[in-house]
Parts: structure tokens; C-alpha cells; sequence
């Protein structure tokens, strides 16, 4: 009996973990900002985890009774909180107080749990070997849901399959506490039936998890969603209104095919139609193929690295028939080799290992919405790429609306300058976006080009001469260099469009 009740402490401890990990990723992935909603949440679940542990002490009697009750609770209350925030995400003005009182209401349920369960076995071991018992396990149950979450749960399962899921863990935890302890809880045939309802509705939801999440994220899209996707990195939406398919990474727009060539065209042909020797190019990021499909226009290119962090993007957009269209198969041509790893990484341990520079570089990341986003536009990764830059290359780069934005566009420029490299600025209308902004980068031998291929649907010598041309309400101001260790430009970047939206 001592054994299976121990067991449950792994079981929950490893619950209460998940429960904490689907709010900090659910509030990142709604409300953007992942490193503030990350230490909001740990914050807020931490304290109330601390209000349960002392709210524990008052009951005097029926504690097994009470921990059956707190489980039922928390399998009731954090098996559906992923799929209820979802579903009120677009429906609730005051979304972040239903998110908050889930997480205060799971974390003093949780703060309960281990209290409770040390009260229940103080009489079966000794004190010493209680704490130590009890604490060791929960700080396994604890690595076992850390190890989880980013390697199955979130690719595998989902959010709202995983809360499900975990849930269940917790009611069945309940039943095999009445069970044992059939004789000692008054109610027990109540609890029983209470159990097993619970029970059935959270197999249901996990079984119908997809059609939760399917019509939760409706409300978000304007047209219908054709495909959706939860990778390990992201969310994946592809949604379309006739002839307009739309790309959507963790609710954000990616490109619209309507008017995604403006954006492409604007960000490659500046600076590759201005390199007649390019033969070698990268690109970072641009898991679409877009950015890539404008590169391959040039025959003098004989080889093209694309480094991409997700596999799911490449794949998607290799396979679906509609997006290969759109991308004219650019990622299986032979040119080009994909590899799927994080840009850094990749381009440190290329340098490291002595690799050919390219002769042009497109760097094609979304937007510094976040920090893990935001360390590809620092000075660290900047002094990677302009080492990996030929002295007589250029490199393109996206880097937000200047209109929008203007303190993050010309943070990222202010930050290329302080590795070294050169800048020429310049910005595109894209309907889709609004002006936009990029920069070319080099080392000081580049001059960009007024001669561009007359099939372009966009770029040609009169555009570019409009593109380069920065108005008052976009002029260059002084920002703070963007470094690993304050990224200025996230802040700029979060400040400046939550005014937009």
C-alpha cells in the first residue's frame, strides 16, 4: 500500500509540473512575450502552491476523504484548462483573468497534494525517511514532466490533448486512493460515480482534442483553416479564402500569397541581382521555399544551403500540393541542400569547422517577437554572419515595419553596424503587412544594382529608388545595440506593436 501510495506522489508531482508548463506555453503562445508569461506564471503557480501547503494544516480529520476530493479537483480543473483558455481566448476581453485563476486555483489544489499525502503516511514511516521518501520522489515526478513536455507532449499530443491526458492521470489517481481505502472514506460510492464522470468527460475531450483546438482557433482566422499542425517548435496554420492562402506561426502572419512576392522580391533581388559572381548562397530560415524560389531565378547560383530550425515547416511546404506550387518546388531542386537546426548553432559550429563563406547571404527569421527569436538579430549572431559573408558579398535581412516599428527596424541596422558590417536600408509595401522594412549588409565592397530582371512582378529600377527613401515619420533614430544580454530590440519590437494592435 506505502508503494502505490509513493507511486502517486510521482504521479502527481509530475501532473502538477505539466498543468504549470500548458499555462506558462499557452499564455506565451496567445499573449506572445514568452519570458515574461513563463516567470508571470511560475511566479503566480509558486505562491499558490504556497497558499495550499498552509492551507493544509486546518483539516483535522477525513484527510484521505480530502485528498480523493482535492484530486477529482485538479484532474477536473487542469485536465481542462488548456482546452477552456483556448476556446475563451477569442471570446473573453478579460482573458488574462480566467487564465490567472486557473493557474492560482491549480497551484493552491497542487500546494494541497504532497501536505495532504505526508499527513496520510506520517504513521508508516518515520519522519526522516518520509520527508526524504516523499521530497525525492516529487523532484523525479518533476524531471519526468520536464523531459516530457518539450520531447512528447507539445509535438506529440498538444496542449490541449496534453492537459486532457494528465487529467486523467490525476482521477485515476483518486479512484486507486479509493479504492485502497475502500473501508476508511465515508462517501466512497459518491465519489465513485463523482470519479467516473469525470473520468468519461476527460477521455472524451482527450479523444475529441483536435476538433477543441480545430474550433477554438476558428474564431482567431478570418477564412477557413485547410491545416494545422503543432510542431516542436510551433503552431502551424495554413488557412485559405479562395485564392489566398495564408500562413500563420503561432498566430502570427507569415506571408499571404495574394502579395507574398513583394516581400520575397524585395528581400532577395536588391542584393543578389547585384552580385554577378554569387554562386554560393545561404539562407536562414524561409522554411517556405519563397525566399528561395526568387534565388533559384538566378542560373549563376550553383548551390544553396537553407537552414531552417523546424522540420515540419520544410516538410509541409515540400509535400502539400498548393504551397509547391506557390514555392515552384524551390526545396527539392537539386541545388539546394536543407538542413534543420537552430541558425545559431549551426553557424557557430560552421565557422568552427572551417566552411566555404557564401557570396550571398538572405536572412529570413520572423519577427524579434521573443528572446529565443530575438538572439538571431544580436550582435552574437550578426559577428557569425558576417564572418560568414564573403569580403565582397551581401547579405539581405527582414527586419520589421520602420513605420510601425521605427525603434526596432532601426535597432536591428544600429546592431549590424556595431559588428562591423555596412548597411544600406531600405522598406517595400506589402498590403498584407503595411510598409516593411530590410537592410543590405556588407563589408564595404557592394554597390547595389539598378538592373533587375524585367519578369519581376515588383522590383525594378523605379521602385528601388522609392524603397531607399525613408520619410520623417521613418527616419533613423538612435537605439541601443541589440546583445544577448539585454535584448533591447524585443522590447522596442513588443512596445511599439502593441500600440499598433
Amino acid at each position: 500500500m506505502e508503494f502505490v501510495l509513493l507511486f502517486s506522489v510521482a504521479v502527481i508531482a509530475t501532473c502538477g509540473l505539466v498543468y504549470e508548463l500548458i499555462a506558462g506555453a499557452l499564455a506565451s503562445y496567445l499573449l506572445g512575450d514568452s519570458i515574461t508569461q513563463f516567470s508571470l506564471i511560475i511566479g503566480i503557480y509558486l505562491f499558490s502552491m504556497g497558499i495550499g501547503s498552509w492551507l493544509s494544516k486546518f483539516p483535522k480529520k477525513n484527510l484521505i476523504n480530502l485528498f480523493i476530493q482535492v484530486e477529482l479537483l485538479i484532474g477536473l480543473i487542469g485536465g481542462c484548462s488548456a482546452a477552456i483558455l483556448f476556446m475563451s481566448f477569442n471570446y473573453v476581453e478579460s482573458f488574462k483573468i480566467i487564465l490567472y485563476s486557473f493557474v492560482v486555483l491549480t497551484g493552491i489544489l497542487v500546494g494541497l497534494e504532497i501536505p495532504l499525502l505526508m499527513r496520510i503516511l506520517k504513521d508508516r514511516y518515520k519522519f526522516e525517511d518520509l520527508i526524504s521518501r516523499v521530497f525525492a520522489i516529487d523532484y523525479i515526478g518533476a524531471l519526468i514532466a520536464s523531459i516530457l513536455f518539450p520531447l512528447v507532449l507539445v509535438p506529440y499530443l498538444g496542449l490541449i490533448r496534453s492537459a486532457f491526458l494528465f487529467g486523467i492521470f490525476n482521477i485515476v489517481v483518486g479512484i486507486w486512493a479509493l479504492f485502497i481505502f475502500k473501508e476508511e472514506v465515508p462517501w466512497n460510492k459518491s465519489l465513485r460515480g463523482t470519479a467516473l464522470c469525470l473520468l468519461l468527460l476527460l477521455t472524451t475531450g482527450f479523444i475529441y482534442s483536435n476538433k477543441i483546438q480545430r474550433w477554438s482557433e476558428t474564431a482567431t482566422y478570418p477564412d477557413p483553416i485547410v491545416y494545422s499542425e503543432t510542431s516542436k517548435y510551433q503552431r502551424i496554420i495554413l488557412t485559405s479564402g479562395g485564392k489566398d492562402l495564408r500562413l500563420f506561426l503561432n498566430g502570427n502572419l507569415q506571408f499571404s500569397s495574394k502579395d507574398e512576392y513583394r516581400y520575397h522580391e524585395a528581400l532577395v533581388h536588391p542584393g543578389l541581382a547585384s552580385i554577378p559572381q554569387a554562386k554560393r548562397v545561404l539562407i536562414l530560415g524561409g522554411g517556405d521555399g519563397l525566399a528561395l524560389r526568387e534565388v533559384l531565378t538566378y542560373p549563376k547560383v550553383k548551390e544553396v544551403l537553407l537552414v531552417d530550425l523546424d522540420p515540419a515547416m520544410t516538410r509541409l511546404f515540400t509535400k502539400h500540393a498548393e504551397l509547391k506550387k506557390l514555392n515552384k518546388n524551390s526545396l527539392t531542386s537539386e541545388k539546394v541542400k536543407v538542413i534543420n537546426q537552430d541558425a545559431f548553432v549551426w553557424a557557430r559550429d560552421y565557422l568552427k569547422n572551417g566552411g566555404e563563406k557564401f557570396d550571398y547571404i538572405a536572412i529570413d527569421f520572423p519577427d524579434p517577437s521573443n528572446y529565443s527569436l530575438g538572439k538571431l538579430y544580436s550582435t552574437s549572431f550578426f559577428s557569425l554572419a558576417k564572418n560568414l559573408l564573403d569580403k565582397n558579398g551581401v547579405l539581405s535581412i527582414q527586419s520589421t515595419s520602420p513605420y510601425f516599428a521605427r525603434k526596432a527596424f532601426w535597432c536591428v541596422g544600429n546592431t549590424l553596424e556595431a559588428v562591423g558590417l555596412k548597411t544600406i536600408p531600405y522598406n517595400a509595401y506589402v498590403p498584407s503587412f503595411g510598409i516593411w522594412g530590410y537592410y543590405l549588409a556588407h563589408h564595404g565592397n557592394f554597390k547595389m544594382t539598378k538592373n533587375f530582371n524585367s519578369k519581376l512582378r515588383y522590383i525594378n529600377t523605379k521602385t528601388v529608388d522609392a524603397m531607399l527613401t525613408f520619410p520623417s515619420d521613418m527616419a533613423h533614430v538612435k537605439t541601443d545595440i541589440n546583445q544577448l544580454n539585454n535584448q533591447a530590440l524585443v522590447r522596442y519590437f513588443e512596445n511599439e506593436w502593441s500600440q499598433v494592435n
